[in-house]
């Protein structure tokens, strides 16, 4: 399953890789792309073993808004 989120607060290219690296550690992750020009994390993921809502913490976690 793929996923597009909105996330506020990205700027830079640390703000990626903690997204990036919150997001890839979790179990049943495939991808993380992320859009900073768009303000945009592309996820692909296992539904059967990861929910959306678990991926939008680990983003809020690092301090970013996820809609």
């Amino acid at each position: 399953m793929e996923v597009t989120l909105d996330v506020k607060g990205m700027s830079c290219a640390h703000c990626e890789k903690a997204v990036k690296d919150a997001v890839g550690d979790l179990a049943g992750i495939e991808s993380v792309k992320v859009h900073l020009d768009k303000d945009e994390v592309e996820v692909s993921f296992d539904k059967a073993t990861i929910q959306v809502d678990t991926i939008k913490e680990a983003i809020e976690d690092q301090g970013y808004d996820v809609k």
